[in-house]
């Protein structure tokens, strides 16, 4: 099987579900040379998507050489044993965009399957609203368990970065809990604060000519597809909760200090918020700020996993992978593109596991 970074095409891609992710998954793959076959359980959505571009030919592909499963949370799992167990080439990877990851890797217990959640979208609904640039300079999950085929994470791993995303790899459970604070309980808050202001007793009118940048921003989100929600909500209820009681407590205590004009209490939260604000990482993406690094592995099962979910919890974008076999025996070497910047705390987590890293620059 050819690599999908190695320029040979057309490959054979399979994707389930052609709403705005999976349609921008689609495109991405055809900008990349593939051959993309997809289905809908709206046949209108995917003539929709043909008709646009974002893929080939409607219709399932057994012997596609990977699959994106694209379908609401709660049929994830499902959908991807199903194809799993039908396709006729062995070397198929099957992988996911769904934005709860513990429960489907729990069920979905197959070396050939990599767990995915592209951090992009849109408030357009649909393959109307998909196009290849939706994961340029996006964040790409990928949550590796012990079970994973390494050649199946490195295959998807160097596809989505081909989209221009970057890729992070996590534990299932540990994904679950930090999209909890940064996606889920956002967007439910968003929601009820857009539900709020529609509710306000005051001329509609006068409240949206009223609602400025902050507002906007702050409930751009609210705008996209509702039915999506309560199965991410229903799946990853503990961690939304638990994030929700946290959230809860603060806005109990911000009531306290309004309430009791505490200024400097004010001034402390709003200055650390500013502060965390302005330090979220950039982005990098230019040669010269990355490193090679090297990690000689032994070639058993949950080693891949190990060390690339090391790097995600440290924050490091791995922006390349390839997987070099000794065939002198059960070793190989990882051989992994990071940000410079990075280079030390990753070589630091993994030399306290036992391994034995080595970086060079490659600006």
């Amino acid at each position: 099987m050819n690599s999908p970074s190695g320029g040979v095409s057309p490959n054979h891609a399979f994707v389930v579900g052609l709403g705005l992710i999976g349609s921008s998954v689609g495109f991405s793959l055809r900008a990349q040379g593939w051959h993309v076959s997809g289905i809908d359980i709206d046949c209108s959505r995917a003539e929709r998507a043909l008709e646009l571009g974002a893929i080939d030919r409607i219709g399932e592909d057994v012997y596609a050489d990977v699959a994106f499963i694209a379908t609401p949370v709660a049929s994830i799992a499902e959908v991807a044993k199903s194809f799993l167990a039908s396709a006729q080439n062995d070397d198929v990877t099957v992988t996911d965009v769904g934005s709860v990851k513990a429960a489907i890797a729990k069920s979905v217990d197959d070396p050939r399957f990599v767990g995915g959640h592209p951090l992009a979208g849109s408030e357009q609904e649909g393959p109307d609203g998909a196009g290849a640039d939706i994961f340029v300079g996006s964040t790409w999950v990928l949550t590796p368990t012990a079970c994973t085929d390494p050649a199946a994470f490195a295959r998807i791993s160097a596809l989505v970065s081909s989209f221009g995303s970057e890729v992070v790899a996590l534990d299932p459970a540990r994904h679950d809990a930090l999209v909890a604070v940064i996606s889920h309980l956002p967007h439910l808050t968003a929601a009820n604060l857009m539900v709020l202001a529609s509710d306000a007793l005051v001329d509609r009118a006068v409240l949206l000519r009223l609602a400025a940048g902050g507002f906007r921003d702050m409930t751009r989100i609210a705008a996209g597809d509702p039915t999506i929600w309560p199965d991410i909500f229903r799946d990853n209820k503990a961690a939304v909760l638990e994030v929700l009681d946290d959230l809860l407590a603060r806005l109990t205590e911000a009531r306290r200090m309004v309430d009791s004009d505490d200024r400097d209490a004010l001034v402390e939260v709003l200055d650390r918020a500013k502060s965390a604000r302005r330090n979220l990482p950039p982005r990098v993406a230019r040669p010269e700020e990355l490193v090679e690094l090297r990690v000689p592995v032994l070639d058993r099962p949950g080693t891949l996993a190990e060390v690339t979910t090391v790097l995600g919890e440290l924050g490091v974008n791995i922006f390349d992978l390839e997987i070099a076999h000794s065939a002198e025996g059960p070793r190989g070497v990882l051989v992994l593109s990071i940000d410079a910047a990075s280079s030390d705390e990753a070589r630091g987590a993994l030399t306290k596991l036992g391994y034995r890293p080595a970086t060079r620059r490659l600006g």
